[in-house]
């Protein structure tokens, strides 16, 4: 018997092995067998020279064919993988198992929704047979039995536990019932690939997104990560519980005050007051819901909240099963009213997407979660030997910083420096900014000034954010300049603030990415910019100049539905300590989304869409900038934001370089984003009108056939004039052509290439500069003779002379022709034209 069991426990030990000349199988001892694995497990490599050496030190071995030693060797690795392997199957059918199990309960919900739009459908027709009988009657009836919202008295726990029971019921048919119409999420296919299912809202009130997926990691985890807004959402600023007491059932109710930032400079930003109940399900699902109370509710500070705009959460939350064998199932529902009324009448699609909420709140949180839980399992490895967590909170460092200085908020410290309300760019300084580290205080850097930053929003249409971003990314030489980045860089080392211009430092072009890490789906990457710079020769060879920058670059995937492009960097000493100080700049570019789209929306893809005159806040209009685009039409809103340190002594200097500096890299994406618009010459690039022009080519068309009218020759080539052509030809005409209005103080509504270079401006201010503002004294006394014969003959010839550009640089010209533009009937006058020939600057 006791044979018996030492061969049982020998077998069981992987004691037996075939003998590789005989085919023999043969025996060993327990007391070998615990040598061998012994050797193995201090050497699992097979041609490992301290195996052998630990072989031949092993007594007990010696006796043994060194061939029967190397058959039990690979019979042990081939268990070993056997085993690993049968461990990884079963963890992968668990998660099959699961995602099957959500799956089938995503099919029953889609049933029950089928079959309560068979039953409308049924009972819309019932109402339409019998609609002639008593039409008065069910309208009263219809307005007698519509169900009041119940108001609850918040002001005691009593009332607040009815509100929470009642935000769970609610969330819950939204998470798993038919409380929403949902559809799936465009673009984003469920599959063995895919992070999740993910749906939006159709025809409902407000915007609403849902995902479900399969996460592994325990529920309390899941619902710690998720309560924490600000760690993964990246436009929440921040999240104040005010009040937490238990509810009778185990759970917590809690009051939360939470400030989120706007995405552009043309909105303000939006807060919450809601209540947020936890607690437990009879089948052991872990549930966070969160909605809305009523009234303006409490808040750290009344003056900050006044900065911001009330929104209204309706019952979301998240719904959290665990799994067998590990895991849980998440089901996450965000459903918010953003007041869309509130805001510019052309930024309403943002805050009437689905797809941004989606993308933002719903699709982030899941993928979070799942990268918190790769980064546990040991699955995702990053470059330079960082932990992700100090990669992660850098990359949450650089949105922060970026947020702050677009939204710019009063209680951070940052005030507007003269700004009345003209300029393109807008300047904002923060003398208190303090770009200090958590980790290790001794770094912070305060500066004696403080930090500037100039920023702006402009509107984009037929360019791809993602595009446009990755281009920016992959060609920082087009637009940036390295004597600028040089500055900052140089401010953040040693509070040095010299002026750009004083020490220049030539560029070579070339610029080294270094990963540093990125998402598992790599929407977001985070790198190194290391800039090549060389020493001019009168300094010293020796000394580097290269800078290092932080770069954040998300959103380059064409076919994410309503997701956000970003490029943001802040220049960081080569050392790259975990608690270097951040001063991020960098652009943001959101896609514009409308509701609704209709097929006579296809006649603005050639037309030009003005940003400032749709800042009218109040009822939609049906001009350009609210249609819905079409699919060969689409627009998107870029936000610019670039800080710079600065000395006390030195801030006029400071603000009048950053605003040239974004106003060159305004003017220098805009000529991007015609070179890579599909459409060949972005309506978004090319002429800007004032609201009352027409479409751009019928303006280039009108500019031609005056000017052919009044002096009797061609402004453009004869093989120039047909089609869309005019339009592209005009556009790159050599000579300054600029049209103005008739006002009284006449203002610049169309300037081609050559005109926008001239004055050095953008697209975005030209409205800002009058007439009278680019002529010198000669040349407006010059015009004011001249005009009487302008408007009587239609046409008159100006001298050479001296202009002014907008950045006060003198511009000589040979001669300027002036003319009337006529609309198509000849006889209305539409406004002036001068072409300015042979021009440079002096």
């Amino acid at each position: 018997m006791a044979m018996v069991a030492q061969q049982h426990r020998e077998s069981s030990s992987g004691s037996i092995g075939r003998h590789l000349d005989s085919g023999k199988y043969v025996r060993y001892t327990a007391e070998q067998v615990e040598a061998l694995e012994r050797v193995y497990a201090e050497c699992p490599k097979p041609s490992s020279l301290r195996r052998q050496q630990l072989i031949r030190e092993c007594p007990i071995l010696s006796n043994i064919d060194p061939k029967q030693i190397k058959v039990w060797f690979q019979n042990r690795r081939c268990r070993e993988k056997q085993r690993k392997e049968a461990s990884r199957l079963q963890t992968v059918n668990r998660k099959l198992s699961a995602m099957n199990k959500l799956l089938m309960e995503e099919n029953d919900r889609l049933q029950k929704q089928v079959s309560q739009l068979v039953c409308e459908n049924g009972y819309m027709r019932q109402q339409l047979q019998t609609a002639s009988v008593a039409t008065t009657d069910a309208s009263c009836d219809s307005v007698a039995t519509t169900p009041q919202h119940s108001l609850r008295d918040a002001n005691n726990p009593a009332g607040l536990l009815s509100i929470a029971e009642e935000t769970l019921a609610e969330f819950l048919s939204k998470a798993t019932g038919t409380a929403v119409d949902w559809v799936q999420m465009p673009g984003m296919k469920p599959g063995p690939d895919s992070v999740g299912i993910f749906a939006i809202s159709q025809s409902c009130s407000g915007v609403a997104a849902r995902a479900c997926g399969l996460v592994s990691l325990e529920p309390t985890k899941i619902a710690e990560i998720l309560k924490d807004r600000p760690s993964w959402f990246r436009d929440c600023r921040s999240l104040e519980v005010f009040t937490m007491f238990p509810a009778g059932n185990g759970g917590t109710i809690e009051l939360v005050y939470t400030q989120t930032y706007a995405p552009t400079t043309l909105a303000p930003a939006r807060d919450f007051w809601t209540l947020r109940y936890t607690t437990s399900l009879d089948n052991g699902s872990l549930v966070v819901c969160e909605r809305s109370l009523s009234g303006s509710g409490a808040g750290p500070n009344a003056a900050a909240a006044a900065q911001f705009v009330r929104a209204e959460m309706l019952p979301s939350g998240y719904l959290i099963r665990p799994c067998e064998g590990g895991g849980s199932i998440i089901h996450i529902v965000d459903h918010l009213n953003l007041e869309a009324w509130s805001v510019p009448e052309v930024l309403r699609p943002l805050y009437e997407s689905s797809k941004v909420v989606a993308q933002k709140m719903t699709i982030a949180a899941l993928r979070y979660i799942r990268q918190i839980a790769q980064e546990t399992s040991g699955e995702v490895v990053y470059g330079l030997g960082r932990q992700p967590a100090v990669l992660r909170t850098f990359s949450q460092r650089l949105n922060r910083g970026f947020n702050d200085a677009v939204n710019g908020f009063n209680d951070d410290g940052w005030s507007l420096m003269n700004c009345d309300g003209a300029e393109d760019v807008i300047i904002a300084l923060n003398s208190t900014k303090n770009l200090s580290t958590t980790s290790n205080p001794a770094n912070s850097l305060a500066f004696v000034g403080g930090v500037l930053c100039a920023k702006a929003s402009m509107l984009l249409q037929n360019v791809p954010p993602a595009v446009l971003v990755r281009f920016l990314r992959e060609h920082r030489s087009e637009w940036a300049d390295f004597n600028v980045d040089a500055y900052s860089a140089a401010s953040l080392k040693a509070g040095s603030y010299a002026y750009p211009g004083m020490r220049p430092t030539r560029f070579t072009g070339s610029q080294i990415i270094m990963p540093l890490g990125h998402t598992i789906e790599h929407e977001e990457v985070l790198e190194v910019i290391r800039l090549e710079g060389h020493s001019l020769p009168q300094e010293d060879a020796f000394a580097s100049r290269d800078i290092h920058l932080l770069q954040i670059c998300s959103g380059i995937d064409e076919n994410a539905v309503g997701a956000c492009s970003e490029l943001v960097f802040a220049p960081i000493d080569e050392m790259f300590p975990d608690d270097a100080p951040l001063l991020p700049s960098g652009f943001r570019i959101i896609p514009l989304d409308s509701k609704t789209c209709d097929a006579k929306d296809s006649l603005t893809t050639h037309r030009t869409l003005d940003l400032t005159s749709s800042l009218e806040v109040g009822p939609a209009t049906n001009n350009a900038a609210g249609d819905a685009p079409s699919s060969h039409n689409y627009r998107s809103v870029l936000t610019i934001a670039f800080q710079f340190p600065f000395d006390s002594s030195l801030q006029d200097n400071v603000a009048t370089m950053a605003r040239q500096y974004v106003r060159s890299v305004i003017s220098s994406v805009q000529r991007v984003a015609m070179a890579i618009s599909p459409a060949g010459l972005s309506p978004a690039v090319g002429p800007k009108l004032s609201p009352g022009s027409p479409e751009a080519l019928t303006l280039a068309h009108w500019i031609c056939q005056s000017y052919s009218y009044h002096l009797g020759a061609e402004l453009l080539r004869s093989d120039s004039l047909g089609g869309d052509s005019v339009l592209k030809h005009l556009w790159s005409h050599q000579d300054a052509i600029l049209c103005c209005s008739l006002k009284s103080l006449p203002v610049f509504v169309f300037a081609n290439q050559a005109g926008l270079d001239m004055l050095e401006t953008t697209l975005v201010a030209l409205q800002d500069i009058t007439l009278d503002k680019i002529f010198d004294e000669s040349g407006r006394k010059a015009l004011c003779a001249d005009f009487a014969k302008l408007m009587q003959q239609g046409f008159t010839y100006l001298p050479g002379g001296i202009c002014m550009s907008t950045m006060g640089r003198h511009v000589s010209y040979e001669q300027a022709i002036a003319w009337k533009v006529l609309a198509a009937d000849e006889s209305t006058l539409h406004c002036l034209a001068f072409s300015f020939v042979n021009w440079s600057f002096v």
